[in-house]
C-alpha cells in the first residue's frame, strides 16, 4: 500500500511547487524586458542617435502642455482683473420713467440687505473719478477708484510692494491710498518704510493721504497713473461730476453654480426695496460669461503639431534601425527558437526593445522639459505678474511618456512581425 501510494504523493508535491500562471506570465514580462535592455545596450549608439529626436519631440510636447497651463492662467487672471473672478454679478438700476439712479444711500442700502440676506461676503461698490495730485513737477489729475475692501480678492489685484486695504484702514486720521507703480515712480519712488504720502488738490487746501500699497503697472509707458481709495475717502476728496453724475457699479464675487438663481432672486429683492419705479439688472461681466474657447488654442496646436511631427520623424528613424538590427540577428533567433524559445516570446522581445527605448527617451525628455518650464528664469517670462503659477501639470508628463511608449511599440511593431516569420533551418544556415 505504501508503495502504490507513494507516486501519488510525488505527484501532489510536484503540483503544489509548479508555478502559477500569473508567475509564467511574469517572468516572461521581466525576462523580455531584459533581452530588450541588453540588445539596447548593444547597439546603444544607433539606438541614441534614433532616439535623440523622440526625446526632444517629448521635451517640446510636454512643455507645450505645461507652459500652456501656465499661459492659460495668465490669461485668467488677466480675464478676472478686468470683469471679476467667476461669478461676478454687477447690479443697476434706473427708474422706469425719468431714466435716473435711484439716490445712492436707497440703492447702498438695498445692496447691502440683499447681499446680507444671502450670505455674499465679497461685494464692493465701485467708482470711476478723478484726482488732482502734487507731483514734484506740479498738479497732475489721475485715475481714481473708490472700492470696498473685498474689490482686491474680486480683481485680483496683486501688490508690488506693501498691502492692500485692511478694516483698520477705514478708522485713521489720514486717509490711506494705494497707488500704481507708475504713480509711485512719478513721485519718486519714495521707500514705504518712510510712511510716504500722496498730496491730494481739493478747492478748499490739500490733504496728505498715507500710501500703504503700490500694485504692479499697468502701462509700458509709465502713463497709466491710478490710485485707490476707500468709499468714504473717494466721496470726500473725488467731487461727482456735475453735469453727468455717475452712480457706482455694485458687484458681488458668488459661486457659479448657484449664480443664476442668484441673479434672480437679487434682482427680485433690490427691485421690491427701491419700489416699482425702478427696473434692475442684474448680469454676469466675468471673463466665463463670455469667452467659450481657449484663446492660446492656435499656439498650441502648432507647437504640438510640429512636436508631433519631430516625434514620428524619430520614429521612423528607429523603426530603419530596428529592421537592421532583426536582419543582422537572424541567426540568433534561429538558434533560440530552436532552443525551445516561442514565437510569441520572439515577438514580444524584439517589440519591447522599441518599447524600452522610447520609454527611457519620453522619460529623459519630461525631466528636461521640468526642468526648462520650472525654472525662475522661465517662469519669470511666461508667468510675469501670475499669482497663483501652476506646479508642473501631471497630465503633461503622462502625455509626454505615453506619447513616446506608443511611438515606440508602432516602431517595433514590423520588425517584431519580421521576426516571428524568420523560419529556424533557414535562420541557423544564414
Amino acid at each position: 500500500m505504501t508503495l502504490e501510494r507513494q507516486p501519488e504523493t510525488e505527484k501532489a508535491s510536484g503540483a503544489e511547487t509548479r508555478p502559477s500562471i500569473g508567475a509564467r506570465l511574469w517572468a516572461s514580462f521581466v525576462g523580455g524586458l531584459a533581452e530588450a535592455w541588453a540588445e539596447i545596450r548593444v547597439h546603444r549608439t544607433q539606438v541614441l542617435l534614433s532616439l535623440i529626436g523622440v526625446g526632444i519631440a517629448v521635451t517640446a510636447l510636454t512643455g507645450v502642455v505645461a507652459a500652456g497651463a501656465i499661459a492659460t492662467q495668465a490669461s485668467t487672471e488677466g480675464y478676472e482683473r478686468g470683469g471679476g473672478r467667476p461669478a461676478t454679478l454687477y447690479m443697476y438700476a434706473y427708474n422706469v420713467e425719468t431714466g435716473e439712479s435711484p439716490k445712492k444711500d436707497a440703492m447702498d442700502a438695498a445692496f447691502a440687505a440683499a447681499m446680507e440676506r444671502y450670505g455674499i461676503t465679497y461685494t464692493s461698490r465701485t467708482s470711476f473719478g478723478g484726482l488732482s495730485v502734487q507731483f514734484p513737477d506740479g498738479v497732475m489729475m489721475i485715475q481714481a477708484m473708490g472700492i470696498d475692501q473685498p474689490y482686491a480678492s474680486m480683481h485680483r489685484i496683486g501688490m508690488l510692494e506693501g498691502s492692500w486695504f485692511t478694516a483698520r484702514d477705514a478708522d485713521r486720521l489720514a486717509p490711506a491710498i494705494v497707488i500704481s507703480e507708475e504713480t509711485w515712480q512719478r513721485l519718486g519712488s519714495p521707500a514705504l518704510s518712510t510712511h510716504p504720502t500722496v498730496q491730494i488738490v481739493l478747492p478748499a487746501g490739500t490733504v496728505d493721504a498715507v500710501v500703504v500699497g503700490i500694485t504692479p503697472a499697468m502701462s509700458t509707458d509709465g502713463s497709466y497713473l491710478l490710485a485707490y481709495l476707500l468709499n468714504d475717502d473717494y466721496e470726500t476728496f473725488v467731487p461727482p461730476d456735475p453735469i453727468y453724475p455717475q452712480p457706482p457699479n455694485y458687484e458681488a464675487w458668488v459661486p457659479v453654480d448657484i449664480s443664476d438663481e442668484l441673479m434672480t432672486l437679487i434682482q427680485r429683492d433690490i427691485a421690491g426695496e427701491l419700489g416699482s419705479n425702478f427696473q434692475v439688472d442684474v448680469s454676469r461681466q466675468d471673463y466665463l460669461a463670455y469667452v467659450t474657447e481657449d484663446p492660446l488654442l492656435i499656439p498650441k496646436v502648432v507647437v504640438t503639431g510640429i512636436a508631433v511631427l519631430v516625434m514620428v520623424l524619430g520614429a521612423l528613424g528607429l523603426l530603419n534601425i530596428a529592421l537592421v538590427s532583426v536582419k543582422h540577428r537572424i541567426r540568433e533567433i534561429g538558434i533560440r527558437r530552436a532552443f525551445g524559445a516561442t514565437a510569441g516570446r520572439v515577438f514580444f522581445s524584439v517589440l519591447m526593445e522599441s518599447v524600452v527605448a522610447t520609454f527611457v527617451a519620453g522619460l529623459v525628455g519630461v525631466l528636461l522639459a521640468i526642468v526648462l518650464i520650472k525654472n525662475p528664469i522661465t517662469e519669470g517670462i511666461i508667468a510675469a505678474g501670475v499669482q497663483d503659477i501652476p506646479g508642473f501639470p501631471i497630465e503633461a508628463a503622462l502625455i509626454g511618456l505615453g506619447s513616446a511608449t506608443l511611438v515606440g511599440a508602432l516602431a517595433g511593431l514590423i520588425p517584431a512581425l519580421v521576426a516571428v516569420r524568420v523560419k529556424v533551418i533557414d535562420a541557423i544556415r544564414y
